[in-house]
This record gives structure tokens, sequence and C-alpha cells, in this order.
């Protein structure tokens, strides 16, 4: 005979238990209240506090207050004790919703497997604070160190109000897409925190982070706008002598290849014309930089190549062999030095546009900046380019350029590190600040007190500028990580998954037999955050690689939600008023004579 099946018995069991659960809920906070009511309606009547028996205060009121009304128990032990307790309920689902938003991240849902606040420590206040005062002998003695001096902010531990920051010893890359906080949630929050000189590149003026920071800064230290095709349309308050660093051959070589950069991709810079078009105006560089001559006598060497007068520089400096390599450019095929030449006029065309050119050579009544100073002040160095600027980014990459290798000898001038560190912040980096060694710079960089963070709109971007084996040698030197939402890449989407690792999923599965339900529970691997969510990280998120620590997700800080975002706001809008009334007037139309004259 079979036996009966006790699969329906078991479910009806745990139904019970369910139903008596939800009725002991409901049951002994209202019962309390029954009792807390009817003796608080007794006291206002005049009558007695009845003993403990919320049980009785339930089901018989009439027991413990014989002398109260109807009236006043169907009030005081039922009506009030309900209402209480649905309020009660409200404000309790209230508090855990408000608690289930601030603990995933508002509507994100938390994601398990990511670092908690153990994971990370050395990015917390307290261990950035502490390292602060080993790398920075001017806070060694501090009572307090801030949290600016500590590091720079990257975000709150996702759910949480863990600030992270990466420390000043720390190099960093950033790849967000536009509209994804890289200029509102990093750039602009980092320069205003600064404690030390700031380098910002950028390809935008209104709305960003010049017009943003330019107030703050100001109150900091000294502000340089270096702007050379008027994208702020600042005026002309600072020179930089390019050649200055270029009296070397090896200096003069840094030079020609950020012209190379900025005209060339990574991948065509070896091809024989791009290299000995590099080649000959690296050394009318250094012909010029020897006779202190502007930059713009470069261009008059190139347009005529029978001028001697490069040769009798690098002769009278006892540069032979370098000289004898012009000679022999010069003197050779005509086909093949017309090729040559016409490739370096390219490479160096922006200098004949006056304008730009003004920037870099000697002015009257206007002060010549010097990285050698900079390094040293709390000022602010925006360089601005358009993208695609050609020669004028090159120049924006060799001002940025210069201003790191000062600071390096500064650094070491020190002791081996700045104090205060020197901010610089690459946005547009692979539009702006093609810096053609960067990825070899990050290597030591930060251990000289200078803090680069590099921010592109794509992983292929880097590799577009610097190559694949230089992209990778970025990535690789960089100790922060920090990737925003709009990762369309799949390729790089499934390499930042498999980095951030799998995590152990439990599996629960229920079956059924004649003898009842049996339940079994397996193990299983799962990545944490697959391909296509991180292609979906929403938009206030990002995603933190750290050096030895597990990947962290991060709530990004704008500055607009900050404290003094008002104050902020009201001078980044001076700012860019006085950009559009700048350009008004400069495309203004001009009064003719017989106007005036009317």
């Amino acid at each position: 005979m079979p036996q009966p099946s006790t699969s329906s018995n078991t479910e009806g069991y745990d139904l019970a238990f369910r139903l008596l659960l939800a009725v002991l809920v409901v049951a002994v906070p209202l019962s309390h209240l029954a009792w807390l009511g009817g003796n608080l309606t007794a006291r206002l009547t005049g009558g007695d506090w009845a003993p403990y028996q919320p049980t009785t205060a339930l089901l018989h009121p009439d027991q413990l207050w014989p002398h109260l009304g109807d009236t006043a128990l169907l009030i005081g032990t039922r009506i009030v004790p309900v209402v209480v307790l649905l309020v009660l309920g409200a404000l309790a689902a209230v508090l855990w919703s408000r608690h289930r938003n601030n603990s995933s991240g508002g509507d994100r849902k938390k994601i398990t497997g990511m670092a908690k606040a153990r994971d990370i420590q050395p990015l917390m206040a307290k261990a950035t604070a502490a390292k602060a005062r080993s790398l920075r002998p001017s806070l060694k003695d501090a009572k307090r160190v801030e949290a600016a001096d500590a590091g720079v902010l990257l975000g709150n531990l996702q759910g949480t109000r863990h600030e992270v920051r990466m420390g000043y010893e720390d190099v960093a890359v950033a790849i967000m897409a536009p509209r994804s906080g890289k200029t509102t949630s990093l750039a602009i929050p980092s320069i205003l925190a600064a404690p030390g000189p700031v380098l910002l590149t950028s390809n935008k003026a209104g709305g960003d982070a010049y017009t943003a920071t330019l107030d703050a800064r100001t109150r900091a230290g000294r502000t340089w706008s270096m702007d050379p095709q008027q994208i702020a349309h600042a005026d002309r308050a600072m020179w930089w002598n390019p050649l200055a660093s270029a009296t070397t051959l090896d200096g003069a070589n840094r030079l020609a290849g950020h012209f190379l950069a900025a005209s060339v991709d990574a991948s065509q810079q070896g091809d024989f014309w791009s290299k000995a078009g590099s080649n000959i105006l690296s050394q009318l560089l250094l012909a010029a930089a020897l006779d202190e001559r502007p930059i713009t006598d470069v261009m008059q060497w190139l347009a005529f190549p029978a001028d001697r007068t490069p040769l009798d520089i690098l002769r009278d400096h006892n540069l032979r062999a370098v000289a004898a390599q012009l000679k022999g450019t010069v003197e050779g095929p005509p086909e093949t030095r017309d090729g040559i030449y016409e490739t370096a006029r390219q490479y160096a065309a922006a200098l004949l546009n006056q304008e730009i050119a003004a920037w870099v050579t000697p002015q009257r009544d206007v002060p010549e900046f010097r990285p050698g100073d900079f390094v040293t002040s709390t000022d602010t160095l925006y360089l601005l380019s358009k993208d695609g600027g050609g020669g004028a980014s090159a120049l924006i990459a060799a001002c940025a350029d210069a201003v790191m290798r000062a600071a390096t000898a500064q650094a070491e001038r020190a002791g081996g590190r700045l104090d205060p560190p020197l901010l610089a912040i690459l946005d547009e980096a692979a539009n702006v600040c093609k810096i053609s060694d960067l990825p070899d710079l990050y290597s030591h960089l930060g251990s000289r007190g200078i803090i680069p963070i590099t921010i592109l709109q794509s992983y292929r971007q880097g590799q577009k500028v610097w190559g694949d084996a230089g992209m990778d040698a970025m990535w690789s030197a960089s100790t922060i990580k920090v990737i925003g939402s709009g990762i369309d890449d799949p390729d790089f989407a499934d390499k930042l998954s498999r980095l951030i690792g799998d995590h152990d999923v439990q599996t629960t599965s229920t079956s059924h037999s004649e003898s009842g339900k049996s339940t079994s529970v397996s193990m299983r691997q799962e990545r944490i955050l697959p391909a296509d969510a991180i292609r979906a990280l929403p938009k206030g998120t990002a995603l933190c690689f750290a050096t030895g620590m597990r990947v962290a997700m991060l709530d990004l800080r704008p500055w607009y939600l900050e404290p003094d975002a008002a104050e902020l706001t009201a001078a980044s809008a001076r700012a860019s008023k006085a950009i559009t009334t700048r350009a008004v007037a400069k495309h203004a139309p001009k009064q003719s004579g017989f106007d005036k004259a009317a």
C-alpha cells in the first residue's frame, strides 16, 4: 500500500507558522498599546493605574477599568491603539525605505562582492591622513591633517559616508564618457581642494573647470591662462618660452616630439617622413634655443632650407655632429629634402599664426611664465586648446611637460618630493595634451609629489595616442583607476569584469517526491559585475581600481551638491559672462571712419 504524501502536511505547517507569526507581530504591540491607552484614559478621568495585563487590556478591558464607560474604553483601548500602531508601522516603513536607499545608493542595486570599507582602508580618511604626515614634512607636527591635505577626493564608498581618497603619492587614470561626471565630480573638486600648484589642460572654458575654479584659485595664488586659440578669449597676460628647455639635444628632441605627437597618431610616428621631419625640426629648435632666438625663427629657416644660420649656430656651440646631420639633409636630393622640410613645416604650422605665436615669444610689459617658479607656488596654470589643435595643442603639451619636468627637478633639490604636491589634471589629454612618454613618466611622478590625473573618454582613445603598449603601460603604472559610466567598448568592459573577479553564489533547489519535499544547496561562481552591468553603470557612480585592493563602487560627489555650491555657481556664472562679453567685443563689427565722423 503506498505511503501517504507528506508534502501537503509540510506546506500546511509552514503556512500555519507564518500566520501565527503575523498574528503575534500585530497582537503583541496592539495589546501593549491597549494597556497603555486604557491606563492613560483612566488617569485622565481620575481612575487608578491598572496592573500589567496587556492581554486582558486587549480582550476584556472592562475587567481592568470597570469605572470607565463604553465610549472611553472604545477610544482608549481600541481606536487610539490601532491608530498609533498604523502610524508606527508607516513610520517604520518610511525609515526602512530610506535605509535601503542609502545603503544601496538610492535606486541602485547593491552589488555583492564589491569592496567594503575594511577592504580599502588605505584609501580611508585615517590612513590617508597618516600617510600624508609621512610624505609631507610640513604636516609632520600638525595637530590635525585637513582632508584636502591628505589626498584627492574620488567619491564616497557606495551607500556610505566613507570618503575614498587617493593619496599624494598616487597617479591616476580616469576613463569616463562625456557627461559622466569627469569634470564636475573629479576635476573641479580636485582643483578646488588642491593644497599646492595646479595644472589643468582642457578644451572648454565656459561652464567648465576653468570658470568653476578661476575665482577660488585666484584666492589661493596667481592664475595663469594660456589660451592661444582663444577658447576663453583670455587676455594675453603671460608668455612662455618653449625653447628654455631646448638648449640640449634631448630637450630639443622632446619639444619636437610634442609637435609630432600633436600631428600624427602613434601608429604613424615611426615612418620615414615623420621621423625625418621631427629630426630636422629638433635640430632647428636646438639652434634657435642656443642663440636665444624666438621660436618663430624656426619657421623662417624651414621656409628657406638654404639659410646657413642654424648650421653656423650649431658649429659655434661645438655641436658639429648635429650640424653635419642638418647639412646632410639640406644638401641631399632635392625631392627628399623638400619632403622632409614640408613635413616639418606641417608639424609647426601653428607658429605661422601670429595670435598663437604671441603666447610663446617675448612680449613687452607681459610677465613670463617660468615653470621653475610655478612649481614652488600655489598658483594655477590653465592650458586651453581646441580638439585637433595641431601645433597649438603641441604647445599646450610642451608647456605641461615643462611644468612636470621642472617639478621633478625641484623635488630632487628638495630631498625627493614636492611639498605641497603639484596636481596635474590632464583633462581631454588625448586631444590637447599628447605627451608621448607620459606612460613612462607615470612610473615615477607619484614618488616625486607630482600627482597626474589623466582623464580619457575611452581606453581606445588612449591607444590611439600612445599605442597599445603605451596605453597598457600607463594603465599598469596607475595606482588608481577610475571608471565611470558610458563604457561602450565590449572588450574593455569584459577586461574590467575579469579584473573585478567572481564570487560564490548559493543556489537552492527543491524537489518533491512520494516521501516528501527535499532541499539541496550548491555553490557556483559568477561574475561580480558582468560586462553588460559595467556598460550600464548609472551616472553618478564609478568603479575604483586601487593597487592591491578589491574594486570599490563609488558614489561620485559633484561640486554643485557641496555646501559651498551657491558661491561657486555665482563665481562660475560671472566668469562665463566675462567670456561672453570678451567674445562679443572681439567679434563686434568695427566702425568705419565715415561712421565715426557721422
